[in-house]
């Protein structure tokens, strides 16, 4: 390995010290991950090519960009009618304008391999200094692949494992109950939930969550799988209510697929079914029926994963990685069992 700073590689460290090349990077830039050990030998090596550790660092790494990175692999006519993501990509503008940084933001439809190719562009040009991952996966990935591309991250979810130490935590089982609870008081004891993918891990928590909590409080749910939008949720409320009129409550996974079911039930006259929703947005607030939705603050979410963030690249510890607990709303659709809408 030559000691002239432009033929000198994270890659060609890694292959040297045989690590890999995210614990090489983390070294160089005094960021956690890496114990100090492993730190010592990164940081030795590079002196023993000629530089003083922090030259090395800023030598061997990538520049900053002051440019945070997000990948959205949603359908972008769906994502501009969901209230949910622009709020939330509001307060991570919000938090970045404080601190001089910019957002480079990017659809790619549903295809995961485009995904994929635009972390491994970001970082080869080095277009960002971290990314925030959401939607996460079975199986997902993305957070080895941004490990081995030594880019830092952070992501929404519900389950720690995924990536210890940079997950903005949400509790499901708590919004579940909150939701059920709800119903349960309104006295409804036959419920369908309208849930989202099922690749996503976050609604299979939900589904367990609202199973276990129907259970708990003695509330039979039935469940479809839906892709968030409103045309999904009408069409799904519509099939499951028509074959059965025991179910007299709709749970649904965001506020499209709330404002599909609504208007499934007022196509069929049924003004008798309670609608809760697991978004609140201005759609649920508007109409003739107010829709009974939670507060799940995502302009906040967007503010506290860009805080996860910048702490991380500067090599500080995260003292708060919960999410705020949600608000239950109710409104016009919290329709007691046996009774119509009040019109």
């Amino acid at each position: 390995m030559s000691n002239g700073a432009g033929r000198v590689t994270i890659a060609g460290l890694a292959d040297q010290l045989g690590l890999s090349k995210a614990s090489v990077s983390y070294a160089l830039n005094g960021l956690p991950g890496v114990s100090d050990e492993t730190r010592e030998r990164v940081l030795a090596l590079a002196e023993q090519l000629g530089w003083h550790p922090s030259s090395s660092a800023r030598a061997l790494s990538r520049a900053r960009s002051d440019t945070i990175g997000i990948v959205l692999r949603r359908d972008p006519s769906l994502l501009g009618a969901e209230p949910y993501y622009m709020s939330l990509l509001a307060g991570v503008e919000s938090e970045l304008s404080e601190t001089g940084q910019s957002l480079l933001l990017r659809m790619v439809g549903t295809d995961a391999g485009q995904e994929v190719a635009a972390y491994r562009r970001w970082s080869a040009e080095a277009r960002v200094d971290g990314v925030m991952l959401f939607d996460i996966t079975f199986d997902d990935p993305r957070p080895q692949l941004l490990e081995e591309l030594g880019l830092a991250f952070v992501l929404h979810g519900n389950r720690e494992a995924v990536a210890p130490g940079k997950v903005l935590l949400y509790d499901a089982r708590a919004d579940a109950g909150l939701l059920v609870e709800h119903l349960a008081s309104l006295g409804h004891r036959r419920a369908l939930h309208i849930a989202g993918p099922a690749e996503f891990e976050h609604e299979q928590d939900r589904r367990d969550a609202v199973a276990a909590h129907g259970q708990e409080f003695g509330i039979e749910f039935s469940f479809a799988v839906s892709d968030y939008s409103m045309e999904s949720g009408e069409r799904v409320a519509a099939e499951l209510l028509a074959t059965d009129t025991s179910i007299t409550a709709v749970l649904t996974s965001n506020d499209l697929l709330a404002l599909g079911a609504q208007t499934a039930l007022n196509h069929a006259g049924r003004e008798d079914v309670a609608i809760v929703s697991w978004d609140d947005s201005l759609l649920c607030r508007l109409g003739t029926r107010p829709i009974t939705a939670l507060d799940r603050y995502p302009e906040e979410q967007g503010r506290r994963s860009t805080r996860l963030l910048l702490d991380q690249l500067a090599g500080r510890p995260a003292f708060d990685r919960r999410a705020r607990p949600s608000r239950l709303v109710p409104r016009a659709t919290s329709i007691r069992a046996g009774e119509h809408a009040a019109r």
